[in-house]
């Protein structure tokens, strides 16, 4: 191996090696092969999940914690993926979940399709800088039309039917499918709740997802305030408490330990009373200070032992300990009151007030949850999700998440566009139209772009058991003929091809996030044609 000498600061002579021999290396259509079988690879793994009849998959973590979700953001998340361009199309469907929330499989079988539809065009001798100029402008014209043939969507308050409607769509291809019209009513009411209609912000920190194992899921709701997965401290203490003044303590209910590192020794059993006494005299001294103030409970972020929840509940002050950081903060953000570190600082003005505070027990396992309900400063909801397992429990976050995400996306923008495949028929007619008018060489590339919007309806086709190629060439040709743009795939079975009367509703926002990050992705990838590794695996 070919070595160069050079000398450091101190005149010591180093020896510099080639890497050469160990990089390797892939450039010019080689690398272009390689970024477009990723791509493609990737595409057909998620294609199988798109749709109201897509299939879930199921992901096995490295120690052995088992995933079953369709949702392509959480599939690709949890994939090992070692391909870097892979990788890309990894974070193209992580920024669509997170900007949107919804539409990450749709996004990358796009991006799929698209990438494929390229490789012909490479084969052909067409240059990638040409393929992907005519990518952007099909994009562009695409994004234009679906601005044409959006419709106003009314979001009121008043209402709720329409946003219901759009909610149950986003629901259909999910595990909550089969009690999808009363999680959408959930997602929407939890919209509606923090949101600011007037100025068109939704602030999601309001909204909290809690899930319990047991039951079923409908018996899944809705509680207008915060949930907080802890119990009264004693079983004999009410489990409901009305009109409650909540004192939040992030100090002990236990006696002050002497800071030195002296230790006390107990020699009599003399000494051993005047200790207990003295617990004792604190622990009441604790409580009064609290029931002086006129809390009638008290929350506390560190434990207490049985003589202090003894004393508790002989002075009828119900209490609740072990509350974690988060939740306690959130308590005393939604109550108004203020979290206190000492029981000297504790004042009347600091309590925190709520109109009930109550107990949640769960069949038979004496399992609880804490509702803090009719919180004076904060429109905060938490969404209570039950189910069979913790696989389903955690399924049914993600599903609610995405609806959550479609209806904040409906009050940003409240533009909508027709589900079923029929938007990307559409623009896929509107695109081939206008390539028919470019002369330059991009028209072949616009045509793929065209032919990759097709992608879409013809997945869920294939999900629903039809004949794909068949069935998307017979609403292409509906569409042609009777200029109805809300035409799509009947994936339902119901022998009904207009979406707008089924009610399948997407939302632009959406809609134009996918076609234009997929674009962006994809003519980046074109545009490397050299890749440099060290790692054999490529």
């Amino acid at each position: 191996m070919a070595g160069t000498l050079i000398f450091d600061e101190y005149g010591r002579p180093m020896f510099l090696f080639s890497n050469q021999q160990k990089e390797k290396r892939l450039t010019g259509i080689e690398a272009h092969k390689s970024h477009i079988l990723a791509g493609k690879t990737l595409a057909n793994t998620l294609k199988t999940s798109l749709g109201p009849k897509g299939l879930d998959k199921m992901l096995v973590s490295s120690d052995g914690e088992v995933t079953i979700t369709n949702d392509g953001a959480t599939i690709l998340k949890n994939m090992d993926v070692e391909n870097q361009i892979a990788k890309l199309i990894v974070q193209l469907s992580q920024s669509q979940d997170d900007e949107i929330g919804d539409g990450t499989t749709s996004v990358v079988v796009l991006a799929g399709a698209l990438l494929e539809n390229a490789e012909a065009l490479l084969d052909c001798g067409i240059h990638p800088i040409r393929i992907a100029d005519g990518y952007e402008l099909a994009a562009k014209i695409a994004v234009d039309y679906l601005d044409q043939i959006s419709e106003r969507f009314p979001v009121s308050k008043d209402n709720l039917e329409p946003l219901i409607q759009v909610a149950m769509t986003t629901l259909s291809s999910k595990i909550v499918n089969r009690c999808h019209r009363q999680m959408a009513e959930i997602a929407v009411k939890a919209i509606l709740s923090i949101a600011d209609l007037e100025r068109k912000d939704v602030d999601f920190e309001l909204i909290k997802i809690e899930g319990k194992v047991g039951g079923k899921l409908e018996d899944t709701q809705l509680i207008k305030g915060v949930v907080v997965d802890k119990g009264f401290s004693h079983p004999q203490m009410p489990k409901s408490v009305k009109n409650a003044k909540i004192a939040i303590l992030t100090c002990p209910f236990e006696p002050p330990k002497p800071k030195t590192k002296h230790k006390l020794d107990i020699s009599s059993v003399e000494d051993y009373k005047n200790l207990r006494d003295y617990e004792w005299q604190k622990f009441e001294e604790m409580i009064q200070k609290v029931k002086i103030t006129g809390a009638n409970i008290a929350l506390c972020q560190w434990g207490f032992d049985d003589e202090a929840n003894h004393l508790l509940l002989k002075n009828n002050l119900p209490a609740v300990r072990w509350v974690g950081g988060p939740e306690i903060e959130l308590i005393a953000i939604a109550t108004g009151g203020r979290i206190v570190p000492r029981f000297s600082e504790l004042t009347t003005e600091k309590l925190g007030h709520a109109d009930i505070v109550r107990e949640l027990n769960f069949g038979t396992v004496n399992d609880s949850m804490l509702v803090v309900e009719g919180c004076k400063n904060s429109r905060a909801v938490t969404i209570l999700i039950r189910g069979g397992n913790k696989m389903i429990v955690e399924e049914a976050k993600r599903s609610l998440h995405d609806a959550l995400c479609v209806i904040r996306n409906l009050i940003k923008d409240d533009r909508v566009v027709y589900g079923g495949g029929s938007s990307e028929i559409a623009c896929s007619l509107c695109v081939r139209k206008h390539a028919d008018k470019v002369s330059t060489i991009e028209q072949y590339a616009m045509k793929s772009f065209a032919d990759a919007l097709e992608s879409i309806p013809d997945a869920l086709a294939e999900n629903s058991g039809l004949s794909a190629l068949q069935t998307v060439e017979e609403i292409k040709a509906l569409q042609v003929r009777h200029s109805n743009t809300t035409l799509g795939i009947d994936c339902s079975g119901n022998q009904n091809y207009d979406m707008k009367t089924c009610n399948v509703i997407e939302t632009l926002i959406g809609k134009r996030q996918q076609i234009l990050l997929a674009t962006q992705m994809v003519k980046m990838i074109l545009k490397i044609d050299d890749i440099r590794t060290n790692d054999a695996r490529m």
